[in-house]
């Protein structure tokens, strides 16, 4: 079963690609099924019907419509609606699943629970991301700046864990140590964050969630999988049994991007006996 849970395009603000682009793309590879996760990070984006959209690079004016991006979340209604065109159009072909990608905080789980009572009857499958703490991001290091390494890579962990413990109307964690991508100092040692990170899947397993491993790692030149080895091994040994593979594949270049290792990882190293997908949340357990 190959199915890429984890899959952006023109409606994420940081990525162009069309959506029809990755399906037909998918196809070729011989994706059966593809689940688009475009991004919602409420708290430094809006809602594309609250007015008075930010750019990145400025407000739209002297740039090029190639560097032009508005940072706002999904717009919905087009959204859905062009997921349910193109799953009618290659039916025959493919199955398409509707899914968002929430990069919760603990401060913006209100916007998320308004979002869920609005939308959530539209979705097959919700990932829950931490893109970033307090409003600052981890990509331009302002969420390390003032801290200690320590002191970030345990941040990040209780927000992920207070998030997780407050809001439930997600399906699986992404990219769970997101935060090692942007570790400018070196790899911190596991075993500092281990009974944090342990808490958090002990957690996530009882709600019934799962998590995923994320194949951009490979790309991103990463010294292991993301989440790593021993977190998924440790996810195992603490019962949990749901994970899917997302590429978090931004243009057609990526997807499926190194699905075979992963699966490897998964059966022949870890003895993950299935992988998942799902429809209206409800997990759908598959044998390799």
């Amino acid at each position: 079963m190959l199915a890429d849970y984890h899959v952006h395009t023109e409606f994420s603000d940081d990525s162009k690609e069309a959506m029809e682009a990755q399906v037909e793309r998918g196809i070729a590879l011989g994706l059966a099924e593809i689940c688009f996760t475009d991004h919602v990070d409420y708290g430094i984006k809006k809602d594309w019907d609250e007015g008075n959209i930010e750019w990145r690079g400025g407000d739209g004016v002297g740039i090029s419509a190639a560097e032009a991006a508005p940072l706002a979340n999904v717009d919905y209604p087009k959204y859905f609606a062009k997921i349910a065109a193109l799953a009618s159009r290659y039916q025959a072909k493919i199955t398409l699943r509707r899914g968002l990608e929430f990069g919760v905080q603990c401060e913006t789980i209100p916007k998320y629970e308004a979002l869920w009572q609005k939308y959530g009857g539209e979705l097959d499958f919700a990932l829950l991301s931490i893109h970033q703490v307090e409003n600052k991001e981890f990509w331009t290091q302002d969420f390390q700046q003032g801290r200690s390494q320590r002191e970030y890579h345990e941040r990040y962990y209780q927000e992920l864990y207070d998030v997780i413990k407050g809001f439930k109307h997600y399906t699986v964690l992404a990219h769970l140590d997101l935060i090692k991508r942007y570790d400018k100092t070196g790899a911190y040692p596991f075993s500092k964050v281990r009974d944090m990170v342990a808490e958090i899947l002990k957690l996530a397993i009882s709600d019934g969630k799962g998590i995923e491993l994320n194949t951009s790692s490979w790309h991103y030149a990463l010294a292991d999988t993301m989440p790593s080895r021993e977190i998924l091994r440790l996810y195992k040994d603490l019962g949990g049994r749901i994970i899917t593979l997302g590429s978090d594949a931004h243009s057609t270049k990526y997807l499926g991007d190194h699905f075979s290792e992963a699966r490897e990882i998964l059966r022949d190293e870890l003895g993950f006996g299935q992988i998942y997908t799902f429809r209206h949340f409800e997990p759908i357990g598959h044998k390799w």
